[in-house]
């Protein structure tokens, strides 16, 4: 059982005529964690690849430089939606144009305002006095600092920062040049700029153009790295102006499908039933994650399952599916050919794929997705991923936590062409169901546990986009309808062990909150899909908790992180 924490495992394990391996060196280890240098001391993880491997945000990657804290929080103020913008008051204004001041003149040596930070802020405050209503545009502190200020930041600030900030030269009334003559420094801010102009109008853009855009920026380089160099002030302020003005359909779609060809031709896995789940990117700081354990579960009888995600993502940096299976010593860096072979072993059937290896483009971003503070429109469009096909029947599944993004995510899932698609508003907008009580005093926005879908009638007609029968469902889960206990839902606070101690208690058969989640979440998602077998719901559950009870899930799981290393 060492393969479960060493990055080179070597399977060796006896079931003793029991359905479940013995886990007493993982109960041991986890009632008291251990520290970085022991595990690294006991376990063979080296040191340099993984500081602290019980913790979510060990995961940064050390390179990253951070943003500074004080314009960042203003970013989640000022960066966001038309009603959701908090104005900074006087004070706080003041703080943040004179950090940006000093920064700008090289007196905040380890701290400074990055390039990005700088485009997301500006861009927020330009958005905000062209487009948005009365009451999210610039409150008086923030007027009366921009007028002290300004004057002063203009002579020091670079052009393209200038641009974000006066696209049209008219900042506070004075008249300038540099924004209404700015035009970038290579061909692709050209084109860039060109967008950016509508955007920061509080206009939005057509589908080929976003896609034009997107193409010609990524994957992204910064200016250092190669003559060519992209300014990552232009980049984060178009993000993070797309994610302000709230996108139209023609522009998720863009996002979501710009880079489908970017290793070529995907991949097509010969099974019977494939399921893409889309958990959000920036992984869970507060609660279990299921989803590998569900795909473990869902495997045991034909639902073959396929995660994708990332190590580590900003705003949240919480735990991921990457962190779990690195942790217990899976492969992380499998290619979609690689899950692919995966997911058609008879003794695995799910499969993991990064989208470092998947999608090198998108991910170029994770440095500025985190120094623009709030969620772009690639945080919703990268859950709806297609990483790999399959010859048979194909769904997809994500978690949402917005009211209004719901439809948007199965208009994208219909495009994508699969049979059925299932959005659920899980906890921390993960897609798992809870079982704990329902709020009685609920009084606004959707409640968890909410499920909206649709399911295909002609499962030959869906890889045509026309002429797809489809019936669409919605309902509100209520676990306790189906025969669970109201339990609250088990807190790992970014403890990526603690999350894989509930996983695999449940999985060894531990019954208890996180064996009623993995139970639910695999019995209700293919009942509501409508998978073979799970017409009744009483069914699809016991069928998920034979896959536990006989081991099965558990021996599949083992085998995922033994067989990871060797295929090729």
């Amino acid at each position: 059982m060492k393969v479960l924490l060493n990055p080179q495992p070597s399977l060796s394990i006896s079931f003793n005529n029991s359905p479940f391996p013995k886990l007493s060196f993982l109960r041991r280890r986890t009632l008291s964690p251990p520290t970085a240098s022991a595990t690294v001391q006991h376990f063979d993880i080296p040191e340099f690849d993984i500081r602290n491997p019980a913790l979510s945000s060990s995961y940064r990657s050390p390179v990253l430089a951070k943003p500074n804290q004080t314009v960042l929080e203003a970013q989640a103020r000022v960066c966001t939606g038309p009603t959701q913008t908090r104005p900074l008051d006087e004070e706080q204004a003041f703080k943040v144009f004179d950090t940006i001041l000093r920064s700008a003149r090289g007196e905040l040596k380890d701290d400074e305002v990055s390039r990005a930070q700088l485009g997301a802020f500006f861009a927020g405050m330009t958005i905000r006095a062209n487009a948005f209503p009365e009451e999210t545009q610039w409150s008086e502190g923030e007027t009366r600092a921009m007028k002290m200020f300004w004057p002063l930041l203009v002579r020091v600030l670079p052009p393209d920062v200038i641009f974000v900030a006066d696209p049209d030269g008219s900042m506070m009334g004075v008249g300038s040049s540099i924004g209404p003559c700015y035009v970038g420094n290579c061909t692709s801010e050209m084109r860039l700029v060109g967008a950016l102009r509508e955007v920061l109008a509080g206009g939005h853009l057509g589908f080929e153009e976003v896609q034009g855009v997107l193409k010609e920026v990524l994957p992204f380089k910064e200016r250092g790295e190669q003559s060519q160099g992209l300014s990552e002030a232009l980049l984060s302020a178009f993000l993070m102006g797309q994610r302000m003005n709230r996108e139209t359909d023609r522009e998720l779609k863009a996002y979501c499908l710009a880079f489908d060809d970017e290793l070529g031709p995907l991949p097509v896995a010969d099974v019977r039933s494939l399921t893409h789940y889309g958990e959000p990117y920036d992984g869970n700081t507060r609660f279990f994650r299921s989803t590998l354990f569900v795909a473990a579960v869902r495997s045991c009888y034909g639902e073959s399952c396929l995660l994708h995600g990332v190590d580590w993502m900003a705003p949240k940096g919480g735990i991921t599916e990457e962190q779990m299976l690195k942790y217990m010593g899976a492969n992380v860096n499998l290619s979609p050919f690689e899950a692919k072979r995966l997911l058609e072993d008879d003794e695995i059937g799910f499969a993991y794929v990064s989208q470092r290896e998947a999608r090198p483009s998108l991910y170029s971003l994770t440095k500025i997705r985190e120094h623009i503070k709030k969620r772009p429109p690639l945080a919703t469009t990268e859950k709806v991923q297609r990483y790999v096909k399959a010859t048979g029947k194909e769904a997809i599944v994500t978690g949402f936590y917005h009211e209004g993004y719901e439809e948007p995510l199965l208009m994208l899932m219909k495009r994508r062409g699969v049979h059925s698609g299932l959005v659920v508003k899980g906890e921390e907008g993960a897609l798992s169901m809870t079982t704990r009580l329902r709020s009685v005093g609920k009084t606004r926005g959707i409640p968890v546990n909410y499920c909206s879908g649709f399911r295909s009638h002609d499962v030959s007609s869906t890889s045509e986009l026309g002429g797809v029968t489809r019936q669409g469902f919605s309902l509100e889960v209520n676990a306790a309808d189906y025969g669970f206990q109201p339990t609250d839902t088990p807190r790992t606070d970014r403890s990526v062990s603690k999350n894989i101690e509930l996983g695999l208690a449940a999985l060894c058969g531990e019954k208890g909150p996180a064996y009623d989640r993995i139970v639910l979440n695999a019995g209700m998602v293919d009942h509501l899909l409508r998978a073979d077998g799970a017409e009744d719901i009483s069914v699809a559950l016991d069928r998920a908790r034979e896959a536990i009870d006989s081991g099965n899930a558990l021996k599949r799981l083992l085998n995922y992180i033994k067989v990871s290393h060797k295929v090729d």
